[in-house]
């Protein structure tokens, strides 16, 4: 089986759409859909993933289901609960003296490096990010879904591996965003969601692509063969978006901090 995640194009978040730059990166990658070999495609329910679809899908003459826990991860924490971590989310905005809440996979990089359970693979279900927010039940209610859309296409997640009981070379393609595939690459590595928040950035219109291997009947793994490929904007001279990332060097004040 394969698997591929492609991040919708550079984002207008206010009206959930694209920006002018995002349209022309969502054409670019229209232009090599075909290559992609899409296969049966499923998407985020938020418009700017949409949008980015419409292009390749019009391309390919293919059709997308659209999935809600496809959508941008959600999981709020309230560091209200937390003066530990007003340290981690210094950006959240108050209503009064109350802060609001905001997405919990977005921390400080000096207070999660520090914290152990955040690296490992079950402990980051009972952190401190975990305890104030509904990040396990969300996470849960995501991987209950996509394991049981692996298994209707013949693998099913076991405890350690999954069971090749249908094995197939179909692939599944999946226009959604960056938070949502960190937790669906956990899924499928076993891992702790928030190494692959912190540690990966998957650019607008970029493709990761995983496969199957069985080198054992019936036990399959999936293996990487590309993260956030952006190869079509490339050969355009398109520069990919900053949208994801932060500041180079913390002086470079132009640049997301």
């Amino acid at each position: 089986m394969r698997l591929l995640f492609i991040r919708h194009g550079d984002p207008d978040y206010e009206h959930d759409t694209l920006t002018e730059k995002g349209h022309r990166e969502a054409k670019l990658l229209s232009c090599m859909a075909s290559d992609l070999r899409l296969g049966t495609v499923y998407q985020s329910p938020l418009g700017r993933a949409q949008v980015t679809a419409s292009y390749s899908l019009e391309e390919t003459g293919l059709t997308a289901k659209t999935c809600s826990w496809l959508r941008e991860f959600p999981a709020a924490v309230d560091i209200n609960r937390s003066p530990e971590l007003q340290y981690a989310y210094p950006d959240c905005k108050k209503e009064g003296e109350i802060f609001r809440p905001r997405i919990v996979w977005d921390m400080l990089p000096g207070y999660w490096t520090t914290h152990p359970e955040y690296l490992d693979r079950t402990a980051w279900r009972t952190s401190e990010a975990a305890r104030c927010s509904n990040l396990t039940e969300t996470y849960d209610s995501v991987k209950k879904e996509f394991l049981e859309l692996l298994a209707a296409h013949g693998y099913r997640k076991g405890e350690h591996f999954f069971h090749a009981e249908k094995a197939n070379e179909d692939t599944l393609t999946f226009f959604c965003h960056f938070g949502i595939t960190c937790v669906l690459l956990s899924i499928l590595w076993d891992i702790s969601p928030f190494l692959l928040w912190h540690d990966l950035v998957l650019a607008p219109t970029s493709v990761t692509e995983l496969v199957t291997e069985e080198r054992e009947q019936g036990i399959a793994v999936f293996r990487a063969l590309r993260l956030g490929d952006t190869a079509h904007l490339a050969l355009a001279h398109e520069p990919a978006s900053f949208a994801a990332r932060f500041c180079e060097t913390y002086a470079k004040t132009d640049q997301r901090h």
